[in-house]
């Protein structure tokens, strides 16, 4: 199975990294990975016969910029014919809904593995032939064994928990709706309310305060509880107007309220879409054995109020009484076992089961293949020239943040992009990461 994703990113954020090679070692097929945002189909890639393509969210995201993705499907049409089975992966369906469909169809997927509930299926794939096209539901992440049990170690050696309550979020664009709204919401209000208590409090969004790496689960290790909302959003954004009207909107006018931007932007079409799931960060709060405070919502079945999280209703209406129970404490213990029996080691939210599922659909109609020395070496040269994609990535990354500064802004532009085209490595790649940028 050959995998085509598109990540220009350096270093890779762990949980992505995680999930892009998380087909890789897990069953006995043989997973090939090409990073087209980065590099051409080589023609010897030509040569294999794959029995299904995966196309990774990462690639499917660059939906959001037409002349990156075309630069994609130029590339992508040296394979040829490939892949007897085409499965999709897609992520935040809720934007540029469109131009997925359209690239489901160009592309001739079999089956989309969406992360969306099954009743907003119709909305985001309006216009999607179904009786050719399946369609099933996924998590939004994993876990996966290996960072289960660096966790694990993590939390034994971290002792106390001096962190009454730890948060962290992005602050998420109005175009999302009021429910991107509540990931800011809800820590303005446990910030005053616990504050006001004296708890011993973490709680910060925007990108100055985000957490990477195994700092994270260090983070969550040294916090008893920690609070949260599904992802997602209450808005559909099919062509993506509404995002590019209000980031417009909020150029012209800095610090304008949610309702502002709506009253200007999106009047009367929040609420049309109930685009929520689980979220990797819940699973990892499970693995860390951190209690959690989550607004009321479905949490994919998974998660259940009273056994495996405190509920704090939507109007945050309960907060004062969900405080009278992180301060009392006596609860803590109990629902952190039970959610960690219940989606960690029951291993039934592993990447195990998103490769078994994946599996069962492209490989359905696959044989075993035969045993081929000629094969063998490809496969083993097509990791190696993956390893090696992602030294050019953080070439690219390099060059474009000196390529930022103000010494090299007085460069004329075709210096400029001769020397992109000598790091990202052709002519027709370097026109999409000029895009990227």
């Amino acid at each position: 199975m050959l995998v085509v994703y598109s990540l220009l990113q350096w270093p890779p954020v762990s949980s992505i990294r995680d999930a892009l090679y998380a087909f890789d070692g897990r069953s006995n097929t043989r997973y090939w990975y090409l990073n087209i945002g980065i590099r051409g189909v080589p023609r010897w890639l030509g040569f294999v016969r794959f029995d299904a393509v995966v196309f990774h969210n990462t690639f499917l995201w660059d939906r959001v910029n037409p002349p990156r993705m075309q630069g994609h499907l130029r590339k992508l049409r040296r394979l040829g014919a490939y892949g007897a089975r085409r499965v999709a992966l897609p992520q935040d369906e809720y934007l540029h809904s469109r131009a997925l469909v359209h690239l489901i169809s160009e592309l001739e997927i079999d089956h989309v593995f969406s992360v969306a509930p099954e009743s907003e299926w119709d909305k985001l794939y309006d216009g999607l032939d179904h009786d050719r096209v399946g369609i099933s539901r996924v998590l939004t992440g994993y876990l996966a064994p290996e960072t289960v049990a660096r966790i694990d170690a993590i939390v034994g050696a971290q002792g106390e928990r001096p962190i009454a309550i730890g948060y962290r979020a992005a602050r998420l664009p109005p175009s999302l709706g009021r429910h991107g709204l509540l990931k800011t919401e809800i820590a303005r209000r446990v910030l005053t309310a616990g504050a006001a208590r004296g708890l011993t409090l973490d709680v910060a969004t925007g990108p100055a305060a985000t957490i990477r790496g195994e700092d994270w689960y260090r983070f969550l290790a040294a916090c008893r509880y920690t609070i949260g909302v599904e992802g997602g959003a209450s808005m559909h954004d099919p062509e993506g107007a509404i995002l590019a009207t209000s980031v417009r909107y909020l150029k012209d006018h800095p610090g304008a309220s949610f309702e502002e931007v709506e009253a200007a932007c999106f009047p009367g079409a929040d609420g049309d879409l109930a685009y929520v799931a689980i979220s990797p960060r819940h699973l990892e709060a499970c693995a860390t054995r951190t209690a959690q405070i989550l607004v009321e919502g479905s949490y994919n079945g998974i998660l259940r109020p009273g056994e495996h999280y405190i509920e704090l209703r939507r109007d945050f209406s309960n907060l004062e009484e969900v405080l009278d129970m992180i301060e009392d404490d006596s609860e803590r213990a109990r629902l952190t076992e039970a959610a960690y029996r219940d989606v960690v080691a029951s291993g039934e939210y592993t990447y195990e089961r998103l490769v078994r599922d994946v599996e069962v659909v492209a490989l359905a109609d696959a044989r075993a293949a035969q045993p081929s020395r000629a094969l063998d070496t490809l496969y083993h040269w097509a990791r190696v020239t993956d390893r090696l994609s992602w030294i050019k990535v953080a070439l690219w990354v390099h060059s474009s943040a000196r390529l930022r500064s103000c010494a090299l802004r007085t460069l004329p532009e075709p210096v400029l992009a001769f020397i992109r085209c000598r790091v990202a490595g052709t002519a027709a790649e370097t026109a999409a990461l000029q895009s990227a940028e």
